[in-house]
């Protein structure tokens, strides 16, 4: 880390070395999470496959028959989210709006509102 503080202090030639680091690592990482987020699916699908066969029922080799469709992933996230963070609170149902009086403001006054030349 001192290094490249160090490269960028120097000159011209330290903020395109500081770029060129930077850049390569977002690159790196994004490569590592799109390699994660392809494979992980499969990794998945694949344990699964060997449990369903361990257990003796019959798998085929499609993807279709393992693939819970999005809406029924939304749903089951949502409850679990509203379970595990207990947001089911009992409300009152009881809407009360009461009306302020507000006392006189100089802010909302019409006569500080028109524009008075100065006088020359």
């Amino acid at each position: 880390m001192f290094n490249v503080i160090l490269l960028a202090s120097i000159g011209s030639q330290g903020g395109w070395t500081v770029a060129l680091v930077g850049y390569s690592i977002v690159f790196a990482a994004l490569v590592l999470l799109i390699t994660i987020f392809t494979t992980l699916p499969k990794l998945i699908s694949m344990k699964v496959r060997s449990e369903l066969r361990r257990k003796g029922k019959h798998v085929t080799d499609t993807e279709e028959d393992l693939h819970i469709k999005g809406d029924e992933t939304a749903a089951i996230s949502m409850a679990l989210h509203l379970y595990f963070s207990e947001m089911h609170d009992d409300e009152s149902n009881v809407i009360t709006i009461s009306r302020i009086q507000r006392r006189y403001s100089p802010w909302s006054s019409k006569i500080y509102s028109i524009y008075n030349s100065p006088l020359k």
